[in-house]
C-alpha cells in the first residue's frame, strides 16, 4: 500500500512532467512553421476570440475533460493537472521571452524536433507518475472503445485530423512544423521511452477516488 508522501511525490512528478512538456510546446510555437494539431486548434481559437493561447488551451482541455467524464473514462489528478496547467505553463514561459520567434527554416525545423523530444521527456515523467492520462489521451481511449474494430491509430488520426481542420479553418498556423509534429511526436516519445527503459502500457493509473482513498487512509 502506498503512503501519503508517495502520493504527493507522484502528483508533484506529474506537475513537473507537464512543465517540461510545456517547454517543448513553447519551442514548437516559437519555431513559427506550423503547430501540432491540438496546438493549432488552440491558436486558431485564440486568434478569433482574443484570449491568450494558455486560456484557450485550458478551456478546450476542460471541455474535453467533461466529455471524458461523460464517457466514463478514468480521471486522475494528472488528468486534471494536464487540463489546468499546460496552457498556463506555456503562457508563463512565453512571458519570459527566452527564445525569440525564428525566421530561419533550418533553425525552425531544429526547434520543432528539439521541442518534440522535450515533450517526449515531459510525457515520460507525467505518465510514470501514474496519476491518469491527459484529457485528449482519455478521449482517444474512449473513442477507441466505442469503435473496437477500428485500429487505434486510425481513430487517433481521425481525432487529430478534425482538430487540425478546425484549427486551420480558424486561422491556426499550419506548415512544415505541423507535418513534423504529426509524424514526429510518436517517434520522439518512443525514443525517450527506449532511452529511459520505460513502457507506458505497463503503468497502472489511479483515478481521483483511488488516490484520495490512499492519501486519507488512517
Amino acid at each position: 500500500m502506498q503512503t501519503k508522501p508517495q502520493i504527493i511525490k507522484e502528483i508533484l512528478k506529474s506537475a513537473l512532467g507537464l512543465f517540461i512538456f510545456s517547454i517543448g510546446v513553447y519551442l514548437t510555437i516559437q519555431a513559427n512553421i506550423g503547430l501540432a494539431p491540438w496546438d493549432c486548434l488552440s491558436m486558431g481559437v485564440s486568434a478569433k476570440v482574443g484570449y491568450s493561447y494558455g486560456i484557450v488551451h485550458t478551456v478546450i482541455s476542460i471541455i474535453i475533460l467533461i466529455i471524458d467524464i461523460l464517457l466514463k473514462e478514468k480521471i486522475g489528478y494528472g488528468t486534471i493537472l494536464d487540463a489546468l496547467l499546460v496552457g498556463n505553463y506555456v503562457d508563463w514561459i512565453g512571458y519570459l521571452k527566452l527564445v525569440p520567434v525564428s525566421d530561419n527554416v533550418a533553425v525552425s525545423c531544429a526547434m520543432v524536433i528539439i521541442g518534440l523530444l522535450i515533450m517526449g521527456y515531459g510525457q515520460y515523467f507525467y505518465m510514470d507518475a501514474a496519476q491518469g492520462c491527459g484529457p485528449r489521451d482519455s478521449l482517444l481511449i474512449a473513442l477507441g472503445k466505442r469503435f473496437p474494430r477500428t485500429p487505434i491509430g486510425v481513430v487517433q488520426t481521425f481525432m487529430v485530423g478534425i482538430a487540425l481542420l478546425i484549427g486551420w479553418f480558424l486561422g491556426g498556423p499550419v506548415g512544415i512544423g505541423t507535418i513534423i509534429s504529426v509524424f514526429g511526436m510518436g517517434s520522439a516519445l518512443q525514443l525517450v521511452c527506449k532511452i529511459m527503459h520505460f513502457e507506458p502500457r505497463d503503468v497502472v493509473h489511479k483515478n481521483v477516488l483511488e488516490t484520495n482513498r490512499i492519501f486519507f487512509q488512517k
